[in-house]
Protein backbone atom coordinates (compact mmCIF):
# COMPACT_ATOMS: atom_id res chain seq x y z
CA UNK A 1 0.00 0.00 0.00
CA UNK A 2 1.57 3.48 -0.76
CA UNK A 3 2.59 5.20 2.02
CA UNK A 4 0.09 8.26 2.40
CA UNK A 5 -2.74 5.25 1.42
CA UNK A 6 -1.53 3.82 4.53
CA UNK A 7 -2.01 6.69 6.54
CA UNK A 8 -5.08 7.44 5.38
CA UNK A 9 -6.01 3.69 6.31
CA UNK A 10 -4.68 4.37 9.93
CA UNK A 11 -6.19 8.38 10.58
CA UNK A 12 -9.94 6.78 9.35
CA UNK A 13 -9.33 3.85 11.94
CA UNK A 14 -8.27 6.06 14.78
CA UNK A 15 -11.00 8.12 14.10
CA UNK A 16 -13.23 5.70 14.28
CA UNK A 17 -12.16 4.24 17.53
CA UNK A 18 -13.10 7.55 19.04
CA UNK A 19 -16.74 6.40 17.82
CA UNK A 20 -16.45 2.88 18.57
CA UNK A 21 -15.81 4.63 22.70
CA UNK A 22 -18.49 7.18 22.44
CA UNK A 23 -21.16 4.00 21.13
CA UNK A 24 -20.01 1.69 23.83
CA UNK A 25 -20.33 4.27 26.42
CA UNK A 26 -23.66 5.84 25.11
CA UNK A 27 -24.70 1.97 25.26
CA UNK A 28 -23.95 1.57 28.57
CA UNK A 29 -25.51 4.70 29.47
CA UNK A 30 -28.61 4.18 27.98
CA UNK A 31 -28.55 0.21 29.33
CA UNK A 32 -28.63 1.54 32.88
CA UNK A 33 -31.47 4.32 32.40
CA UNK A 34 -35.07 4.42 32.73
CA UNK A 35 -34.74 4.02 28.43
CA UNK A 36 -33.69 0.34 28.94
CA UNK A 37 -36.92 -1.42 28.36
CA UNK A 38 -37.14 0.80 25.16
CA UNK A 39 -33.59 0.03 23.89
CA UNK A 40 -33.92 -4.07 24.38
CA UNK A 41 -37.63 -3.56 22.53
CA UNK A 42 -36.00 -2.20 19.32
CA UNK A 43 -33.62 -4.41 19.33
CA UNK A 44 -35.79 -7.68 19.78
CA UNK A 45 -38.84 -5.83 17.19
CA UNK A 46 -38.35 -8.21 14.06
CA UNK A 47 -38.44 -7.21 10.58
CA UNK A 48 -38.60 -9.82 7.49
CA UNK A 49 -37.53 -9.29 3.68
CA UNK A 50 -40.03 -11.46 1.80
CA UNK A 51 -39.44 -12.49 -2.43
CA UNK A 52 -41.62 -15.05 -2.89
CA UNK A 53 -41.09 -18.41 -1.01
CA UNK A 54 -37.58 -17.00 0.25
CA UNK A 55 -38.16 -14.91 3.45
CA UNK A 56 -35.32 -13.55 5.86
CA UNK A 57 -36.88 -12.99 9.57
CA UNK A 58 -34.87 -11.69 11.98
CA UNK A 59 -34.48 -9.13 15.13
CA UNK A 60 -33.15 -5.59 14.25
CA UNK A 61 -29.68 -7.30 16.32
CA UNK A 62 -29.36 -9.40 14.41
CA UNK A 63 -30.29 -7.96 11.34
CA UNK A 64 -26.78 -5.95 12.52
CA UNK A 65 -24.87 -8.93 13.79
CA UNK A 66 -25.31 -10.80 10.83
CA UNK A 67 -26.18 -8.10 8.00
CA UNK A 68 -24.52 -5.30 8.57
CA UNK A 69 -21.43 -7.07 10.31
CA UNK A 70 -21.09 -9.27 6.67
CA UNK A 71 -20.38 -5.58 4.96
CA UNK A 72 -17.33 -4.98 8.14
CA UNK A 73 -16.19 -8.62 7.05
CA UNK A 74 -16.21 -7.68 2.97
CA UNK A 75 -13.89 -4.47 4.31
CA UNK A 76 -11.65 -6.87 6.31
CA UNK A 77 -11.35 -9.37 3.34
CA UNK A 78 -10.91 -6.57 0.43
CA UNK A 79 -8.23 -5.13 3.15
CA UNK A 80 -6.86 -8.79 3.78
CA UNK A 81 -6.48 -9.73 0.04
CA UNK A 82 -4.47 -5.69 -1.25
CA UNK A 83 -2.05 -6.13 1.40
CA UNK A 84 -1.34 -9.87 0.41
CA UNK A 85 -1.33 -8.60 -3.03
CA UNK A 86 0.50 -5.56 -2.59
CA UNK A 87 1.05 -4.43 0.61
CA UNK A 88 2.66 -5.21 4.02
CA UNK A 89 1.62 -9.10 4.01
CA UNK A 90 3.41 -9.59 0.26
CA UNK A 91 6.91 -9.65 1.22
CA UNK A 92 8.16 -12.54 3.69
CA UNK A 93 10.46 -10.13 5.10
CA UNK A 94 7.58 -7.60 5.95
CA UNK A 95 5.38 -10.76 7.07
CA UNK A 96 7.33 -12.47 9.94
CA UNK A 97 6.71 -10.16 12.86
CA UNK A 98 3.23 -9.70 12.62
CA UNK A 99 2.27 -13.15 11.63
CA UNK A 100 4.55 -14.62 14.90
CA UNK A 101 3.17 -11.82 16.91
CA UNK A 102 -0.76 -12.78 16.06
CA UNK A 103 -0.17 -16.18 16.47
CA UNK A 104 1.31 -15.48 19.97
CA UNK A 105 -1.82 -13.16 20.35
CA UNK A 106 -4.25 -15.55 18.92
CA UNK A 107 -3.16 -18.98 21.53
CA UNK A 108 -2.33 -17.62 24.64
CA UNK A 109 -5.27 -15.49 25.40
CA UNK A 110 -7.12 -19.05 24.24
CA UNK A 111 -5.52 -20.94 26.50
CA UNK A 112 -5.63 -18.53 29.28
CA UNK A 113 -9.44 -18.49 29.10
CA UNK A 114 -9.32 -22.73 28.85
CA UNK A 115 -7.41 -22.63 31.73
CA UNK A 116 -10.63 -20.53 33.88
CA UNK A 117 -13.32 -22.47 31.99
CA UNK A 118 -11.49 -25.98 31.28
CA UNK A 119 -14.69 -27.24 33.31
CA UNK A 120 -17.59 -25.83 32.07
CA UNK A 121 -18.77 -27.27 28.72
CA UNK A 122 -20.57 -24.30 27.58
CA UNK A 123 -18.67 -21.42 28.75
CA UNK A 124 -15.98 -22.66 26.92
CA UNK A 125 -17.82 -22.24 23.71
CA UNK A 126 -15.96 -18.86 24.24
CA UNK A 127 -12.34 -19.66 23.87
CA UNK A 128 -11.88 -17.47 21.33
CA UNK A 129 -13.57 -14.44 22.63
CA UNK A 130 -10.52 -12.63 24.43
CA UNK A 131 -8.38 -13.77 21.13
CA UNK A 132 -10.14 -10.82 18.88
CA UNK A 133 -8.41 -7.25 18.35
CA UNK A 134 -10.12 -4.31 17.86
CA UNK A 135 -7.70 -2.52 14.83
CA UNK A 136 -10.18 0.50 15.45
CA UNK A 137 -9.74 1.10 18.96
CA UNK A 138 -5.83 -0.14 18.82
CA UNK A 139 -5.13 2.44 16.51
CA UNK A 140 -7.05 5.06 17.97
CA UNK A 141 -4.77 4.56 21.08
CA UNK A 142 -1.59 4.80 19.05
CA UNK A 143 -3.20 8.09 17.46
CA UNK A 144 -3.42 9.58 20.62
CA UNK A 145 0.32 10.17 20.75
CA UNK A 146 0.56 11.81 17.44
CA UNK A 147 4.01 11.80 15.34
CA UNK A 148 5.51 10.71 18.82
CA UNK A 149 4.58 7.03 17.56
CA UNK A 150 6.38 6.26 14.33
CA UNK A 151 4.57 4.92 11.27
CA UNK A 152 6.43 1.56 11.25
CA UNK A 153 5.01 0.66 14.50
CA UNK A 154 1.26 1.92 13.15
CA UNK A 155 2.03 -0.06 10.68
CA UNK A 156 3.25 -3.27 12.46
CA UNK A 157 -0.30 -3.04 14.58
CA UNK A 158 -2.47 -2.84 11.37
CA UNK A 159 -0.42 -5.54 9.77
CA UNK A 160 -1.02 -7.67 13.09
CA UNK A 161 -4.56 -6.99 13.59
CA UNK A 162 -5.76 -7.98 9.44
CA UNK A 163 -3.80 -11.35 10.51
CA UNK A 164 -6.03 -11.27 13.66
CA UNK A 165 -8.89 -10.80 11.68
CA UNK A 166 -8.11 -13.76 9.20
CA UNK A 167 -8.01 -15.98 12.56
CA UNK A 168 -10.71 -15.05 13.60
CA UNK A 169 -12.67 -15.68 10.25
CA UNK A 170 -11.18 -19.54 9.83
CA UNK A 171 -12.50 -19.94 13.68
CA UNK A 172 -15.68 -18.38 12.72
CA UNK A 173 -15.96 -20.75 10.09
CA UNK A 174 -14.59 -23.78 11.61
CA UNK A 175 -16.24 -23.59 15.35
CA UNK A 176 -19.54 -21.62 15.19
CA UNK A 177 -21.38 -23.47 12.23
CA UNK A 178 -24.08 -25.70 13.17
CA UNK A 179 -27.03 -27.49 11.30
CA UNK A 180 -26.13 -27.50 8.12
CA UNK A 181 -28.46 -27.14 5.56
CA UNK A 182 -26.81 -29.24 2.26
CA UNK A 183 -29.26 -27.83 -0.55
CA UNK A 184 -28.60 -23.80 0.82
CA UNK A 185 -25.14 -24.60 0.87
CA UNK A 186 -25.01 -26.09 -2.35
CA UNK A 187 -26.50 -22.56 -3.61
CA UNK A 188 -24.09 -20.85 -1.88
CA UNK A 189 -21.30 -22.96 -3.57
CA UNK A 190 -22.83 -22.32 -7.02
CA UNK A 191 -22.48 -18.34 -6.39
CA UNK A 192 -18.96 -18.73 -5.60
CA UNK A 193 -18.25 -20.29 -8.78
CA UNK A 194 -20.20 -17.60 -10.14
CA UNK A 195 -17.94 -15.20 -8.59
CA UNK A 196 -14.81 -17.50 -9.58
CA UNK A 197 -16.14 -16.95 -13.20
CA UNK A 198 -16.71 -13.38 -13.29
CA UNK A 199 -12.72 -12.74 -11.75
CA UNK A 200 -11.48 -15.11 -14.47
CA UNK A 201 -13.16 -12.93 -17.44
CA UNK A 202 -12.06 -10.00 -15.65
CA UNK A 203 -16.03 -8.53 -14.64
CA UNK A 204 -14.59 -5.12 -13.09
CA UNK A 205 -18.30 -3.88 -12.11
CA UNK A 206 -18.27 -3.84 -8.68
CA UNK A 207 -21.96 -4.24 -9.14
CA UNK A 208 -22.53 -7.52 -10.24
CA UNK A 209 -19.94 -8.41 -7.66
CA UNK A 210 -22.48 -7.22 -4.98
CA UNK A 211 -25.37 -9.03 -6.28
CA UNK A 212 -24.51 -12.63 -6.50
CA UNK A 213 -22.90 -11.57 -2.82
CA UNK A 214 -26.43 -10.81 -1.62
CA UNK A 215 -27.51 -13.99 -3.29
CA UNK A 216 -24.48 -15.46 -1.59
CA UNK A 217 -24.96 -13.95 1.90
CA UNK A 218 -28.77 -15.22 1.96
CA UNK A 219 -27.72 -18.91 0.80
CA UNK A 220 -24.77 -18.96 3.47
CA UNK A 221 -27.52 -17.36 6.16
CA UNK A 222 -29.24 -20.65 5.45
CA UNK A 223 -27.23 -22.67 5.68
CA UNK A 224 -25.79 -22.53 9.14
CA UNK A 225 -22.50 -20.73 8.54
CA UNK A 226 -22.38 -17.37 9.94
CA UNK A 227 -23.57 -15.01 6.83
CA UNK A 228 -20.81 -12.56 7.91
CA UNK A 229 -18.48 -15.50 6.02
CA UNK A 230 -20.42 -14.08 2.72
CA UNK A 231 -18.58 -10.55 2.75
CA UNK A 232 -15.06 -12.21 2.74
CA UNK A 233 -15.78 -14.47 -0.50
CA UNK A 234 -17.15 -11.95 -2.17
CA UNK A 235 -14.27 -9.64 -1.15
CA UNK A 236 -11.82 -12.39 -2.45
CA UNK A 237 -13.24 -12.25 -5.81
CA UNK A 238 -13.08 -8.54 -6.34
CA UNK A 239 -10.31 -7.90 -8.92
CA UNK A 240 -7.18 -5.67 -7.52
CA UNK A 241 -6.43 -4.59 -11.27
CA UNK A 242 -8.61 -3.82 -14.79
CA UNK A 243 -6.86 -6.44 -17.02
CA UNK A 244 -5.34 -3.41 -18.87
CA UNK A 245 -3.95 -2.11 -15.59
CA UNK A 246 -2.70 -5.63 -15.15
CA UNK A 247 -1.24 -5.98 -19.19
CA UNK A 248 1.07 -2.52 -18.46
CA UNK A 249 2.54 -3.67 -15.13
CA UNK A 250 1.32 -0.38 -13.56
CA UNK A 251 0.16 0.32 -9.81
CA UNK A 252 -3.31 0.77 -10.15
CA UNK A 253 -4.71 3.92 -9.12
CA UNK A 254 -8.53 4.16 -7.17
CA UNK A 255 -10.23 4.52 -10.32
CA UNK A 256 -8.76 1.77 -12.11
CA UNK A 257 -8.89 -1.08 -8.97
CA UNK A 258 -12.40 -2.23 -8.41
CA UNK A 259 -10.98 -3.53 -5.35
CA UNK A 260 -9.28 0.03 -3.78
CA UNK A 261 -12.50 1.17 -5.14
CA UNK A 262 -15.14 -0.27 -2.70
CA UNK A 263 -12.25 -0.31 -0.41
CA UNK A 264 -11.93 3.56 -0.59
CA UNK A 265 -16.04 3.62 -0.78
CA UNK A 266 -17.01 1.29 2.27
CA UNK A 267 -14.11 2.55 4.56
CA UNK A 268 -16.16 5.59 6.15
CA UNK A 269 -19.24 3.98 6.19
CA UNK A 270 -18.10 0.75 8.18
CA UNK A 271 -16.12 2.81 10.58
CA UNK A 272 -18.42 5.84 10.66
CA UNK A 273 -21.49 4.01 10.77
CA UNK A 274 -21.93 -0.01 10.90
CA UNK A 275 -19.19 -0.28 13.90
CA UNK A 276 -20.58 2.40 15.90
CA UNK A 277 -24.44 1.08 15.14
CA UNK A 278 -22.83 -2.63 15.80
CA UNK A 279 -21.37 -1.71 19.51
CA UNK A 280 -24.54 0.54 20.50
CA UNK A 281 -26.07 -2.96 20.02
CA UNK A 282 -24.13 -4.67 21.64
CA UNK A 283 -22.04 -3.02 24.57
CA UNK A 284 -24.78 -2.13 26.89
CA UNK A 285 -25.01 -4.41 29.94
CA UNK A 286 -27.02 -3.35 32.99
CA UNK A 287 -25.33 -3.12 36.37
CA UNK A 288 -28.45 -3.73 38.45
CA UNK A 289 -28.10 -6.18 40.28
CA UNK A 290 -24.50 -6.63 39.71
CA UNK A 291 -22.77 -8.83 42.21
CA UNK A 292 -19.64 -9.98 43.38
CA UNK A 293 -20.13 -13.26 41.70
CA UNK A 294 -21.07 -12.18 38.06
CA UNK A 295 -17.61 -9.96 38.22
CA UNK A 296 -15.54 -12.92 39.28
CA UNK A 297 -17.33 -15.88 37.83
CA UNK A 298 -14.66 -17.87 35.14
CA UNK A 299 -16.51 -16.81 32.19
CA UNK A 300 -16.30 -13.04 32.72
CA UNK A 301 -12.55 -13.93 34.71
CA UNK A 302 -11.49 -15.73 31.77
CA UNK A 303 -11.91 -13.03 29.02
CA UNK A 304 -10.89 -10.63 31.49
CA UNK A 305 -7.89 -11.86 31.85
CA UNK A 306 -6.95 -13.25 28.74
CA UNK A 307 -7.59 -10.38 26.70
CA UNK A 308 -5.48 -8.16 29.00
CA UNK A 309 -2.47 -10.84 30.10
CA UNK A 310 -2.81 -12.98 27.31
CA UNK A 311 -2.64 -10.81 24.92
CA UNK A 312 0.02 -8.91 26.30
CA UNK A 313 2.13 -12.08 26.57
CA UNK A 314 1.54 -13.77 23.24
CA UNK A 315 2.39 -10.84 21.33
CA UNK A 316 5.19 -9.79 23.10
CA UNK A 317 6.58 -12.96 24.35
CA UNK A 318 7.77 -14.10 20.89
CA UNK A 319 9.00 -10.33 19.26
CA UNK A 320 11.17 -9.82 22.74
CA UNK A 321 12.98 -13.40 21.69
CA UNK A 322 12.97 -12.90 18.59
CA UNK A 323 15.02 -9.30 18.64
CA UNK A 324 16.96 -10.98 21.40
CA UNK A 325 17.90 -13.55 18.99
CA UNK A 326 18.98 -11.39 15.89
CA UNK A 327 15.54 -12.58 14.03
CA UNK A 328 13.26 -9.21 14.23
CA UNK A 329 14.20 -5.85 14.40
CA UNK A 330 12.38 -3.36 16.44
CA UNK A 331 10.31 -0.56 14.22
CA UNK A 332 12.16 1.97 12.78
CA UNK A 333 11.99 4.82 15.35
CA UNK A 334 10.79 2.79 18.35
CA UNK A 335 12.35 1.10 21.17
CA UNK A 336 11.13 -2.23 22.99
CA UNK A 337 9.09 0.10 25.68
CA UNK A 338 6.90 1.54 23.15
CA UNK A 339 6.37 -2.47 21.16
CA UNK A 340 5.52 -3.91 24.68
CA UNK A 341 2.59 -0.90 25.14
CA UNK A 342 1.81 -1.31 21.77
CA UNK A 343 1.35 -5.50 22.39
CA UNK A 344 -0.90 -4.40 25.42
CA UNK A 345 -3.38 -2.66 23.11
CA UNK A 346 -4.07 -5.45 21.36
CA UNK A 347 -5.40 -6.68 24.51
CA UNK A 348 -8.64 -4.41 23.42
CA UNK A 349 -10.66 -6.83 22.12
CA UNK A 350 -13.81 -5.11 21.96
CA UNK A 351 -15.96 -5.25 18.30
CA UNK A 352 -14.51 -8.38 17.00
CA UNK A 353 -14.95 -10.43 20.99
CA UNK A 354 -18.67 -8.96 21.58
CA UNK A 355 -18.73 -10.60 17.90
CA UNK A 356 -17.36 -13.74 18.55
CA UNK A 357 -19.14 -14.00 21.94
CA UNK A 358 -22.67 -13.30 20.30
CA UNK A 359 -22.04 -16.56 18.29
CA UNK A 360 -20.69 -18.37 21.31
CA UNK A 361 -23.52 -18.18 23.38
CA UNK A 362 -25.92 -17.18 20.86
CA UNK A 363 -30.02 -18.19 22.03
CA UNK A 364 -28.61 -19.38 25.57
CA UNK A 365 -29.11 -17.87 29.18
CA UNK A 366 -28.69 -14.04 29.20
CA UNK A 367 -26.26 -13.95 32.12
CA UNK A 368 -23.95 -15.54 29.95
CA UNK A 369 -23.96 -12.68 27.68
CA UNK A 370 -23.89 -10.06 30.31
CA UNK A 371 -20.83 -11.94 32.22
CA UNK A 372 -19.26 -12.07 28.08
CA UNK A 373 -19.92 -8.21 27.63
CA UNK A 374 -18.28 -7.71 31.60
CA UNK A 375 -15.13 -9.85 30.36
CA UNK A 376 -14.61 -7.80 27.36
CA UNK A 377 -15.51 -4.42 28.98
CA UNK A 378 -12.90 -4.94 31.61
CA UNK A 379 -10.31 -6.51 29.78
CA UNK A 380 -10.36 -4.00 27.18
CA UNK A 381 -10.72 -1.07 29.49
CA UNK A 382 -7.46 -2.43 31.41
CA UNK A 383 -5.57 -3.10 28.15
CA UNK A 384 -6.69 0.57 26.56
CA UNK A 385 -5.57 2.19 30.25
CA UNK A 386 -2.01 0.36 30.86
CA UNK A 387 -1.24 0.91 27.01
CA UNK A 388 -1.73 4.43 27.20
CA UNK A 389 0.65 4.41 30.32
CA UNK A 390 3.13 2.45 28.72
CA UNK A 391 3.55 4.25 25.30
CA UNK A 392 3.50 7.41 27.28
CA UNK A 393 6.22 6.15 29.30
CA UNK A 394 7.82 4.88 26.07
CA UNK A 395 7.90 8.64 24.31
CA UNK A 396 9.04 10.05 27.47
CA UNK A 397 12.08 7.50 27.36
CA UNK A 398 12.48 8.14 22.97
CA UNK A 399 12.40 12.34 24.17
CA UNK A 400 15.53 11.73 26.57
CA UNK A 401 17.57 9.48 24.67
CA UNK A 402 17.36 11.89 21.51
CA UNK A 403 18.29 14.51 24.07
CA UNK A 404 20.98 12.79 25.05
CA UNK A 405 22.32 11.85 21.59
CA UNK A 406 21.68 15.27 20.65
CA UNK A 407 24.05 17.12 23.68
CA UNK A 408 26.63 14.20 23.12
CA UNK A 409 29.90 15.67 21.61
CA UNK A 410 31.06 15.09 18.43
CA UNK A 411 34.13 13.02 18.58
Amino acid sequence: MPKNALQRFIKLEAAAGILLFLAAALSMIVANSSLAPYMVAFLNERASITLGALSVDKSVLLWINDGLMAVFFLLVGLELKREVLEGQLSKLSQLAMPVVAAAGGFIIPALVFVAFNAGDPVAIRGWAIPSATDIAFALGVLSLFGSRIPLSVKVFLASLAIIDDLAAIIVIALFYTENLSVNALSFAVVGIGVLMVMNLFNVTRVAAYIIVGVVIWIAVLKSGIHATLAGVIVALAIPLTSKRIAESNVRPERADSPLRSLEHALHPWVGYGILPIFAFANAGVSLEGLTLQMLTNPLTIGIAVGLFAGKQIGVFGPLWFGIKAGWFKIPEGANMLMLYGTAIATGIGFTMSFFIGSLAFEDMDPALADSMKLGVLGGSLMSLVFAIIILWMSTIKMRATSQVQGQAPNK
